[in-house]
């Protein structure tokens, strides 16, 4: 059992090693990051920040010395790294089970061997594999790199040979991965925490739903039946027994119409979807991290009450400044998440708010309401598409909300252009008096003429 006032390592040093080390260090421990990025989201906060490559021999060599333990943000992290730090400290998860999960390939072998239902996948190793893989999988499949991918990165829906093939050149003909797409009921997810003891528990499942291939709203406890939610639990604990895992990991499942469990994908770290868990249960998701790492008994997983997790990514932010936080501050149950990264990118990651309630509807309904107010895109307020039941899916491409669709013109599956601010609603408007917002066209709204484009200004301001 490892201490406070030991050292401990983390290889990574964006917002998952930040979260990690701010748990460590307020449970006393001392902190070293290595991460290349000298603005390394974890590296402002740890006692340390080695700015060098993730395979530097002098770093690892002064991390082998420093800590007592070492562990990961992410699973692409050099297997040569962890074997060299494997040599001078401990080292969780190791190095075997994050090979597993490192290549999808591997990954979907180690599920079917060991009897967890997947979706048809075909491992597509060079071009010439493509069109058996597109005949045994059908049409639409999804393509997907081997290695490296996330966050909707390294992914194609295609619908024809040539249209895969174009994606295979694009992703630089890489080892890839063909999958067939389903017809799903919903996306959620199960963490766990398992010690080097076998100690095992679960975070209660997260109903996910996604935007563009990226995590936009996590539910929790997910909106499933008590037997599926208990199901998807020993499956993920199953998983982490048979990789003989030591640490935090999260396991993806499909939900199909017929309430059946498919897994989609394991990451051997903590997850987007676990971030509810910094302010709805007694111990997060990253001090159970720094509990299994350290060989502490496992923190009680159990929800205080339901909640949901909004992303904010770097879209909400504008050339003025970033969105208004107070819309969200001023909530007495919401907590707001920043990142601490320097540059606000389309699609980038930034921060995460998260809203309790009694109930999951009343979550869902004040999580709506913060974005809102605080999300000035054009795109439907992440949470509103939740409760009205539509929403485009991450796996695979669907439609719009009818009513975004009447606003905005299509430009792809679930996309929309134009830009409205989300913080002039009616009650604003009533209190400070303000005109309308622009047509989405652009054109001032006292400009368009007649009844219907009344209706139209209407429905773009609310």
């Amino acid at each position: 059992m490892i201490l406070p006032g030991a050292t401990l390592g983390m290889l990574g040093g964006g917002q998952l090693g930040r979260m990690f080390t701010v748990a460590a260090r307020t449970m006393g421990y001392r902190v070293i990051v290595l991460d290349p990025d000298p603005n390394s989201p974890a590296g402002s906060f740890a006692d340390e920040h080695l700015c060098q490559p993730y395979d530097d021999q002098e770093a690892l060599d002064y991390m082998g010395r420093e800590c007592a333990a070492v562990t990961t943000e992410f699973e692409n992290i050099p297997a040569s790294s962890l074997d060299h730090l494997g040599g001078s400290c401990i080292v969780r998860p190791g190095h075997g089970a994050i090979a597993v999960t490192q290549d999808r390939i591997l990954e979907k072998n180690f599920l079917r061997d060991n009897g967890f239902g997947t979706a048809k996948t075909v491992a597509v190793r060079t071009a010439d594999d493509l069109a058996a893989a597109f005949a045994e999988v059908g049409s639409p499949a999804l393509l997907k790199t081997a290695r490296f991918g996330y966050d909707g990165k390294g992914q194609h829906l295609g619908r024809s040979l040539e249209e895969l093939a174009e994606a295979y050149e694009r992703f630089g003909n890489v080892p890839c991965v063909l999958e067939e797409f389903l017809d799903l009921d919903k996306e959620i997810s199960v963490v766990i925490g398992r010690g080097a003891d076998g100690q095992t528990t679960a975070y209660a499942p997260a109903e996910n739903r996604h935007r563009n291939g990226i995590l936009d709203v996590s539910i929790a406890p997910a909106r499933i039946d008590p037997a599926t939610a208990e199901k998807a639990c020993a499956m993920a604990q199953a998983i982490g027994t048979r990789l003989d895992y030591c640490g935090v990991l999260a396991v993806e499942f499909f939900v199909l119409k017929d309430g059946h469990l498919l897994v989609n994908e394991i990451a051997p770290r903590p997850h987007n979807s676990g971030h509810y868990t910094l302010d709805a249960c007694s111990c997060s998701q990253f001090e159970q991290q720094v509990r299994t790492l350290c060989g502490l008994p496992l923190g009680d997983t159990r929800p205080l009450r339901p909640s949901v997790m909004v992303n904010l990514l770097g879209d909400v932010w504008r050339e003025d400044g970033p969105p208004p936080w107070e819309t969200i501050l001023g909530h007495p149950r919401a907590k707001l998440h920043l990142y601490g990264k320097q540059e606000a990118r389309v699609g980038r990651k930034m921060g995460h708010y998260t809203v309790l309630g009694e109930t999951v509807e009343e979550a869902l309904t004040d999580a709506w309401r913060s974005a809102r107010n605080c999300c000035r895109t054009a795109r439907e307020p992440s949470g509103r598409h939740l409760r009205r039941g539509r929403h485009p899916g991450r796996h695979g491409e669907g439609r719009p909300p009818r009513r975004l669709q009447r606003r905005f013109p299509r430009t792809g599956p679930g996309l929309a252009v134009g830009r409205i601010d989300l913080r002039r609603t009616a009650g604003n408007r009533r209190r400070q008096g303000a005109r309308p917002a622009l047509h989405p066209t652009g054109r001032p709204a006292g400009r368009c003429p007649g009844r219907a484009a009344g209706l139209r200004r209407q429905r773009a301001c609310r």
